[in-house]
């Protein structure tokens, strides 16, 4: 009988603590927070990977300090995206000198990955193209707009 009184209190504790909490985390939501996420215009374009292999792979040998850039990054007006077609997994994955280059740079892509997920904007701009952070090979930043491939 006491344990049923003790798991009851516990219960009701959790209930009255859990909706307060709730409030706060939705109070802490500040639409100025939230435009410059929501409100980042995202333009896709497709190419070919062996047309602008020469691109990728410089941005990829500047991932490692392309990783701290993504890790500051908090409004920008654009994101692009580039669909590299043939550089799909169903289609056996990228040429082989960008194949190279994604080997030798493995840690700081897995860690470029792991920032965008961490970076609100630019994971729901690539989200909302249904693209995971997983199948990007790499990001460039010139001026203020950055590339996604």
């Amino acid at each position: 009988m006491a344990t049923r009184r003790t798991l009851t209190a516990a219960a009701l504790a959790v209930a009255l603590v859990l909706p307060a909490g709730a409030a706060i985390a939705q109070e802490a939501v500040e639409p100025h927070a939230v435009d410059p996420i929501i409100g980042t215009e995202v333009q896709e374009e497709e190419a070919s990977a062996s047309v602008d292999a020469a691109r990728v792979i410089a941005a990829i040998a500047k991932t490692a300090e392309n990783v701290a850039i993504v890790r500051k990054t908090s409004n920008v007006a654009k994101v692009d995206i580039v669909f590299l077609s043939d550089a799909a997994r169903t289609e056996g994955g990228p040429p082989p000198e960008i194949e190279v280059k994604v080997k030798e740079h493995e840690p700081e892509i897995a860690e470029l990955r792991n920032e965008i997920e961490g970076n609100a904007m630019l994971f729901h701009a690539i989200d909302s193209r249904q693209i995971l952070p997983r199948d990007v090979l790499a990001v460039e930043f010139n001026s203020t707009t950055p590339t996604a491939w």
